[in-house]
């Protein structure tokens, strides 16, 4: 009988001023992968390293929700559609999902079908959610790279959208730019200046 299928679901980017919401779900591989951990505290070269082994690896997924449709829905929906939209992307459907933090989507998501488990911590403490958290840090930094070759101004390869003293002067100089969550205090306070 084949082990059961546990999905692992972590999002990054629900703090910025700019920029998507992005979440991925991670079904491990049958090798075990060393070194997983919290993507925040590993470094740029160490978390680069494992996503190429987790893709390699592993099943795995992405779900974005950009700016406009967290000003529409808020950054929680949000936070929950990402989740969503990333475990029916894997292609298959997971006996159980494992997410990080307090709460899980089978409450507030409407497409949401997958027995789930909400674990605090969990980026540091379940290899999946680990590998998850990892894969969607990678893709929302390269997303916020690709940002800012499009709209130099703000500096977005380097804060990843984050409310900085640099990107809120950079917001005050130029204004928001099309990927600026308007619904966010600072973005709409700049508008209201402007």
């Amino acid at each position: 009988m084949a082990p059961p299928l546990i999905a692992g679901v972590d999002e990054v980017g629900r703090g910025p001023l700019a920029g998507p919401v992005v979440a991925a779900a991670v079904v491990l591989g049958a090798r075990p992968i060393v070194g997983l951990g919290d993507s925040k505290k590993l470094s740029a070269k160490r978390r680069s390293a494992l996503e190429a082994e987790i893709k390699a690896e592993c099943r795995w997924a992405l779900g974005i929700v950009e700016a406009d449709e967290i000003d529409r829905i808020n950054i929680f929906a949000a936070t929950m559609l990402a989740m969503t939209r990333a475990v029916a992307a894997l292609g298959v459907d997971p006996h159980e999902v494992l997410i990080d933090g307090n709460q899980t989507p089978a409450r507030w998501a409407v497409d949401w079908r997958w027995p789930a488990r909400a674990i605090v911590g969990g980026d540091a403490s379940e290899p999946a959610i680990s590998a998850a958290s990892i894969i969607a840090k990678e893709a929302r930094d390269a997303l916020m790279r690709e940002a800012c070759a499009r709209w130099p101004a703000y500096g977005f390869s380097r804060h990843k959208g984050y409310g900085t003293a640099e990107h809120l002067a950079a917001l005050n100089r130029h204004g928001p730019s099309p990927i600026h969550r308007m619904s966010f205090a600072p973005c709409a306070q700049v508008t209201l200046k402007l």
